[in-house]
């Protein structure tokens, strides 16, 4: 189990609480320290905070996402805006809960949600790796910087390769809940996103799927 929290009083309880229930627990305190112990394929489940002192925790969540990670992600935040809480499950977390919150009910959740990833096959990671405290995609030593909207959109085709993904999914991803996207805006950034990863050394094909979308791949 991954329990990523900055706070450190909130952390141990966590620690305590998860490891009574009779999971190991891995702390993190980062969205950087959180890539490198969730990148390990050998992760069950990720609670997670939103506000981290280096990255947005909805990226994070996109980034591991990206990188094959289909274990079950909590979100765990104070904000209860409901387009932080769309924008949570875009990125492609699992549930999400706000602070302060049960013990009990997080376990609830976190085994239910566990429950149901068990129904599902593991993805195939398409080889990049997001970075979200940066905004970069990195292959080998080379980074390519993005911006904020390049890293969700590209975080979007990375978490499903293969797939046709729809535009109004790139859109859920890329953009804030309730903001008017055109077709022509989401032309241009894929557009973007193909002129950058072009620097890589083995750059992924972004294709477009007609009537669709977008796959990469």
């Amino acid at each position: 189990m991954l329990v990523v929290e900055d706070d450190p009083r909130l952390r141990d309880i966590l620690q305590r609480g998860l490891s009574r229930e009779g999971f190991d627990v891995l702390l993190a305190a980062s969205g950087e320290d959180a890539m490198r112990k969730g990148a390990d394929g050998d992760v069950a489940a990720v609670i997670l905070d939103i506000g981290l002192p280096d990255a947005d925790g909805r990226d994070v969540c996109q980034a591991l996402r990206a990188r094959g990670l289909t274990a079950p992600v909590i979100f765990l935040t104070a904000r209860d805006a409901l387009v932080d809480r769309l924008a949570g499950f875009d990125a492609g977390g699992d549930d999400y809960m706000m602070k302060p919150f049960e013990f009990e009910e997080l376990i609830a959740r976190l085994q239910a949600a566990m429950r149901r990833a068990g129904e599902h096959g593991a993805l195939e990671g398409a080889g990049l790796v997001l970075d979200p405290a940066a905004h970069a995609v990195q292959q080998g030593d080379v980074r390519v910087a993005l911006t904020p909207t390049e890293f969700r959109v590209l975080g979007a085709l990375l978490a499903r390769p293969g797939e046709a993904v729809r535009r109004q999914d790139i859109v859920r991803s890329g953009w804030p809940a309730g903001a008017i996207v055109s077709d022509n805006s989401v032309d241009a950034y894929i557009a973007r996103v193909r002129r950058k990863v072009r620097d890589l050394p083995d750059p992924p094909q972004i294709t477009t799927v007609v009537g669709v979308g977008y796959r990469l791949g």
